[in-house]
């Protein structure tokens, strides 16, 4: 357990999407990108590094700030990023599967030999009254990708994701929101001891928002149970409005164990899409999200003087 863990500060600019940016910002959907329109989709992934970059001519410290991007995309990002010494998480995962497993197979690995990132980063859905049989696969699969980062001395960020089930939503009079506020929290703690019992050791766990001091709280307790002292917990933006986002990190700033953020849509999604309708130019469009990212770096850095 001498080696789980990382509790400095961590504030991720996420930008690892690919169905979804695929979909929503370009309108490709069934398919894999031709070789043009991904040259257009990693320059668009450009403008949101050229944002990150601002950010640290900002003053947002170099060494507690770091992105999150995808190889398919972002390849040249990464050796970029690799180069002036910037902390770099990879995804492992395929996206937009209800079910996790590797984006590049068996060869898993090598991909991520080839960039050497700081975190190899993972999101999974996973509800412990979900499917049991496919929560067993996964978690399978997932020891198998922790015990590698771990043995080839690299960080694992878990982010996970506790989608209601039908009977659950059903408990909650079909709103999301209660959902989000009554059980998630508590399911997030239980999808977490299921995964440790499985021998999935995370070194950050990258969580959705939690509201309330006291479920903050859990988690961060939870995630540091058992010897495991030093692993923190960053809390994901989920899209959701800034407002929204600024509630979260208000709660978490003051919970001892959570060490930071990973929030990508909520800073760039808009500028991007009006760089694309041409409503601005991508120089403004980066420096928007340079304000939005330093924004919320700055919120977390205040929170923590006043505490």
């Amino acid at each position: 357990m001498a080696n789980i863990g990382y509790n400095k500060d961590l504030f991720i600019l996420p930008f690892d999407h690919r169905g979804s940016f695929q979909e929503k910002l370009f309108g490709i959907k069934g398919r894999q990108p031709t070789a043009e329109e991904t040259r257009e989709i990693a320059s668009y992934k450009g403008v949101i590094y050229e944002g990150y970059k601002k950010a640290l001519k900002m003053g947002i410290p170099v060494e507690v700030s770091g992105i999150l991007v995808d190889e398919q995309f972002g390849e040249e990002i990464i050796l970029d990023a690799k180069k002036n010494g910037y902390n770099v998480s990879i995804p492992a995962e395929k996206s937009g599967q209800d079910e996790f497993d590797f984006e590049y197979g068996a060869n898993f690995d090598k991909h991520i030999e080839k960039f050497n990132p700081t975190f190899i980063k993972v999101l999974v859905r996973y509800n412990t009254e979900g499917d049991a049989t496919g929560n067993r696969r996964q978690a399978e699969r997932l020891k198998k990708l922790a015990d590698f980062a771990h043995a080839t001395n690299r960080k694992f960020m878990f982010e996970l994701l506790v989608p209601a089930t039908a009977e659950q939503l059903k408990q909650c009079g079909g709103s999301s929101a209660t959902f989000d506020t009554t059980m998630r929290p508590k399911l997030m703690v239980k999808a977490m001891e299921e995964l440790v019992r499985s021998g999935v050791e995370a070194d950050v766990w990258k969580l959705e928002g939690i509201e309330t001091a006291d479920d903050s709280r859990r988690v961060a307790e939870c995630a540091r149970s058992g010897g495991r002292k030093d692993v923190g917990v960053i809390v994901l933006g989920r899209g959701e409005n800034a407002e929204k986002v600024r509630l979260w990190l208000s709660v978490a700033a003051h919970t001892p164990g959570l060490i930071g953020f990973a929030v990508g849509r909520t800073v760039f999604w808009d500028s991007l899409k009006s760089l694309k309708e041409g409503k601005i130019t991508r120089d403004q469009a980066s420096s928007q999200i340079a304000d939005n990212y330093a924004g919320f770096c700055k919120q977390w850095m205040d929170a923590q003087k006043k505490h």
